[in-house]
């Protein structure tokens, strides 16, 4: 395996080949879909996740889905509902987070955006077989 011209030879080489490769394929999907809808990298995580979970979800499995910290978790949301992109409302002891009719809105726009850059910068790039392989490795880590 080889990266920008060297070779990964070890566990460390291999660690800094999967965060180069995450961070540039990463800013290079967020450069093309959520700046240009005027989001943030953090407010389209969560409209993704919430959209995924048919529009709503306790805020504590919001939190631990996206492996941020409560505190992370409840600042976001905070800005996020200022902008009408979700509301949180309190239910049987929890918070539950749901989609707005402006956020699914937003969600909706970007969605097929979203899509076709991550086919540009990252599956396109990939046989089906390499796909499935990484699909497989990334489900066991």
């Amino acid at each position: 395996m080889s990266t920008s011209g060297g070779t990964v030879s070890g566990p460390v080489d291999l660690w800094s080949a999967f965060k180069r490769a995450h961070e540039v394929v990463r800013a290079r999907v967020i450069a093309d879909t959520a700046d240009a809808a005027g989001l943030s990298e953090p407010d389209l995580t969560i409209l993704v996740s919430l959209t995924k979970a048919d529009g709503a979800l306790r805020q504590s499995q919001l939190a631990a889905s996206l492996g941020w910290d409560r505190t992370r978790v409840s600042h976001q949301l905070t800005r996020m509902s200022k902008r009408d992109l979700v509301a949180r409302e309190r239910s049987g002891g929890a918070t539950v987070v749901t989609l707005t009719e402006t956020g699914h809105r937003t969600v909706a726009a970007v969605h097929l955006g979203l899509e076709a850059a991550v086919r540009r910068h990252f599956t396109d790039k990939l046989t089906a077989r390499e796909t499935e392989t990484l699909a497989a490795l990334l489900r066991r880590l």
